[in-house]
């Protein structure tokens, strides 16, 4: 005899698409931007050095400004391009911007030295992990498969 009961076992587990992951990656990426931008701003002397012109990596110009403007631009409309673009322009973009940004925060991690820059290093090691992350998911994306029944052609995700 067969039941129709169904059991339970605990609450249902969805599949998340791939470009709500990579795009929920680029917003934990921002975050960790933000928050080591933010508490830079204690380190003793920094806002001092920020006042003189010194930007960390050379004299403070309006063209400086605005590359770092267009440098933190990339990962911001990746939240959106994630959501938006067609899977292969999605894949192909993710991949680049992600091993981009891996590259820059490692050579930032590398580069920083001192007691006052542990919480940075911490911060831009959880970002490398993040854009590593994004690089392998985009590089390991699901691929469509054709499944022929009879006479109806279905895709499928998998």
């Amino acid at each position: 005899m067969v039941s129709d009961i169904t059991k339970t076992n605990g609450p249902e587990d969805f599949q998340v698409n791939i470009k709500i992951k990579l795009s929920a990656l680029w917003v934990a990426v921002m975050f960790c931007y933000v928050y080591g931008d933010y508490f830079i701003l204690f380190v003793p002397g920094h806002i001092k050095n920020l006042m003189d012109g010194n930007s960390g990596v050379g004299t403070t110009t309006p063209l400086s400004l605005l590359g770092f403007a267009v440098l933190m631009t990339l990962p911001i409309v990746m939240i959106f391009l994630s959501l938006m673009l067609k899977a292969k322009a999605n894949r192909w973009s993710n991949i680049s911007v992600g091993i981009f940004f891996t590259l820059v925060m490692t050579l930032i991690v590398v580069t920083s030295k001192g007691k006052w820059m542990l919480f940075y290093i911490y911060l831009g090691l959880v970002e490398i992990i993040l854009t590593s992350t994004i690089v392998w998911l985009a590089w390991k994306w699901p691929k469509q498969v054709l499944h022929s029944q009879s006479s109806n052609l279905e895709v499928r995700n998998m």
